[in-house]
């Protein structure tokens, strides 16, 4: 087996992040297959095409011959799926392609890495993971007093989205217990930082404060999020490939909630403070209300307590360090805005994916 790993939707927002920080960090190569959907774009992968540890495939998880080709050919030691169709809203308007990504195309990557994994050598088949990156979304909605859900929370999903996600975490829980695939599952909070498709809530109240445009956010704004940095999710996710015990879930999350009306009036402060010359300078007042979407989750709450007292994992950044961050990193790359824009859209048009 050699040193390197597979990692599926590696030009998106979190996959990205992961790529860069394996190579830092861990050093080996990454085989980086990705779709190239809306949310996977090249101009994320731009600073890693002369970096030779890093190999980028574009193809789908779909296609089973080229991903037996690649497990193959590059002998990994790890899968890494972050490919899915993940925005909530594209979900409610069009469910099938998020059906067959999330569900059929986690089958088949099962499906393949079960193949690669009978034929290992036995020293090899010890190390080998297919580790599965998924949401806290399946576990549905909680009351502002609710217990945070845990790794034994029922399963109860409310979107079209949360529910394909759903279904793959449980064929990836039936192959480890059926075939006994060496499968790890993670199930993350909100992310935010660098390179996250300017349709969700933060970089896209970012960009509209900055242009001017109106903040849209969803029903009375209550809707409450833990928030999660991007880089401290891949740091959990590379615990868990190293020390999390085979078969079991985790839970990562940011220990920050907020509801997003809040998270909002802070962006705009962070906004006023770091473009104080900015002709929209108060930001906070091109908050607008919009109608609620269908189905809209009132509170996700994560517990990550396993995570912390078995693997030894907490995140280093506070949601006001991490916010800061995320503001700076999209101020210093409009040219990354704009070529992401104008590739989906055509221009400059923004949707609304509020959480």
């Amino acid at each position: 087996m050699k040193d390197a790993i597979v990692v599926t939707g590696g030009a998106g927002f979190i996959g990205s992040n992961f790529v860069r920080s394996w190579i830092e960090s861990v050093g080996g190569r990454v085989i980086d297959l990705d779709k190239l959907t809306y949310a996977g774009n090249l101009a994320t992968l731009r600073d890693l095409q002369d970096e030779p540890r890093h190999v980028f495939v574009n193809g789908d998880i779909l296609d089973r011959a080229l991903v037996r080709q690649l497990l193959v050919e590059h002998e990994p030691r790890a899968v890494v799926n972050f490919a899915a169709e993940s925005h909530v809203d594209r979900s409610i308007d069009s469910p099938g392609a998020f059906i067959q990504t999330n569900i059929v195309g986690v089958y088949h990557l099962l499906e393949e890495a079960r193949r690669y994994f009978a034929d290992l050598p036995a020293g090899a088949r010890w190390d080998f993971r297919f580790l599965h990156v998924s949401t806290d979304e399946v576990y549905g909605s909680l009351g502002p007093e609710d217990e945070r859900f845990g790794e034994s929370s029922p399963y109860a999903p409310n979107s079209p989205y949360a529910a394909s996600k759903a279904s793959a975490d449980h064929l990836v829980r039936a192959y480890h217990r059926t075939y006994g695939l060496p499968t790890l599952t993670t199930n993350c909070s909100n992310n935010y930082g660098p390179f996250q498709f300017p349709e969700k809530l933060i970089p896209l109240i970012i960009l509209n404060a900055l242009a001017g445009r109106a903040l849209p956010v969803y029903g009375d704004g209550q809707n409450v999020r833990d928030w999660l940095y991007v880089e401290d999710h891949c740091a959990a996710i590379r615990r868990v490939i190293d020390d999390g015990r085979v078969g079991d879930a985790y839970n990562i999350g940011g220990d920050c909630e907020r509801s997003n009306i809040e998270l909002v009036k802070t962006l705009c402060r962070l906004l006023d403070e770091m473009v104080p010359d900015s002709p929209h300078v108060p930001h906070e007042r091109l908050i607008s209300f919009v109608q609620d979407r269908p189905g809209h989750d009132r509170r996700y709450a994560i517990e990550p307590g396993k995570l912390h007292r078995e693997l030894g994992w907490r995140p280093l950044e506070s949601l006001d360090s991490g916010l800061r961050k995320t503001v700076r990193w999209y101020l210093d790359n409009q040219d990354w805005c704009h070529a992401v824009r104008a590739d989906v859209y055509g221009g400059e048009r923004l949707g609304l994916e509020a959480t």
